[in-house]
């Protein structure tokens, strides 16, 4: 690929909504399915993605400006035309931890020049963002190459299998021992929170940075994710344990029942209960079949998850593709206050506030300059001038 000019005006702005054709035009060029993924979901969320490219309502909301629409996107124009965009969104309900969704590059341009100038700018201008978080197909050399040079290190691995619908059919007869399987509500966030501590090890913990607001859904939020044009049903339950008094397992499965695409499922285990694995994946394979037995069901594990990856090999899942997971720390330098030292005292400026305004008038000089600060010593000098006063009388009577 050519390199870009360094005659050539580059600069990143917001998107607005009299770009979307170019854009258009931008994500034609792109004959392969781009790199990023977006397996790792916030919680309780319904879809993988939200199609922004064919929504209206998407593509309006996404250019007007505000706190209030999560989804940010910036477009690189050079010389007048759009050459690049990025699309980023907060990870977590604190927007302290920000994931790439997407980065379009013109072909014409460097690739490692205008991702590294979009990376850049969503970096040092979101600066609620601590930790930034990107999943790469394993695939995509140049975006992996993209990501490292700007300072992404591996975090894990993930992977999608598939279960085809010949495989879900004799798991879907298997009737699941799941007594204590209840529906999710905003009152189970806590449960829920501490579940998804424990199933993850500490250093994806603290990229992740969730908190019990992350697995509760506001009114706004549901009616949002509801907005599809897709014939989608979302379903989600968890397993509660009555001694311990706590969440053991969480399941949430995306229906199609078009049969289009697959069936789309997440679980979540403690992994003191990994025998959870057999019976969830038996119920979301009951509700599979129902809704449509020719889709297949998919499933994403972690390299951090060895029990979920080995029952999977056992029923007879397809590794459909591979992804890295990427992380990166942002620290945004505050600016310093002055501190009070000598070296930033300003003494001439100090000086003139202690100036009067007016000439002082000459006073009569008293050669007697003693201060005295105490009743004692105002005695003391009184008595000495007595005194010093009968000497000089005593002379002249003399």
């Amino acid at each position: 690929m050519p390199s870009v000019s360094a005659k050539s005006e580059s600069t990143v702005r917001s998107l607005q909504y009299r770009d979307w054709d170019a854009v258009k035009s931008l994500l034609g060029q792109d004959s392969s399915a781009h790199a990023e993924r977006a397996w790792l979901l916030e919680p309780l969320q319904k879809s993988s993605s939200q199609d922004w490219t064919s929504n209206p309502l998407w593509r309006l909301l996404d250019a007007v400006p505000g706190q209030w629409h999560s989804v940010k996107t910036f477009v690189l124009e050079q010389n007048g035309s759009l050459v690049g965009l990025i699309q980023v969104a907060p990870f977590n309900r604190a927007r302290s931890t920000w994931r790439v969704e997407r980065i379009c590059l013109d072909s014409g341009i460097s690739a490692f020049d205008a991702g590294t100038q979009l990376l850049r700018h969503c970096m040092e201008n979101i600066w609620e963002a601590r930790t930034w978080l990107v999943e790469v197909e394993v695939n995509h050399v140049d975006s992996l190459g993209l990501y490292r040079q700007s300072g992404f290190q591996p975090l894990s691995q993930m992977t999608r299998w598939q279960l085809s619908p010949a495989s879900l059919e004799p798991l879907a007869l298997r009737s699941p021992s799941l007594p204590n399987l209840l529906p999710v509500n905003t009152a189970d966030a806590a449960l829920l929170y501490q579940l998804d501590t424990a199933a993850m090890p500490p250093f994806v913990r603290q990229v992740f940075d969730r908190h019990v607001e992350d697995f509760q859904r506001s009114v706004l939020q549901s009616l949002m994710a509801n907005i599809k044009l897709q014939p989608q049903e979302w379903l989600n339950g968890y397993v509660f344990e009555p001694q311990r008094k706590a969440a053991i397992g969480y399941f949430s499965i995306s229906l199609n029942r078009t049969g289009a695409e697959p069936h789309d499922a997440q679980m979540t285990v403690h992994p003191a209960y990994t025998w959870l694995y057999p019976e969830l994946l038996a119920h979301m394979a009951y509700l599979s079949q129902e809704a449509c037995p020719s889709a297949p069901l998919s499933v994403v594990s972690a390299d951090y998850q060895p029990e979920r990856e080995d029952y999977l090999q056992q029923v007879g899942a397809e590794r459909m593709e591979h992804t890295l997971m990427l992380s990166r720390s942002v620290w945004h330098k505050v600016r310093e206050s002055k501190t009070l030292s000598l070296e930033t005292l300003q003494l001439t400026e100090m000086l003139q506030g202690l100036q009067p305004n007016q000439t002082p008038a000459p006073g009569r000089m008293s050669f007697l300059t003693l201060a005295p600060d105490s009743l004692h010593t105002q005695n003391g000098i009184a008595r000495a001038a007595k005194e010093l006063k009968k000497k000089d009388n005593g002379k002249a009577e003399g």
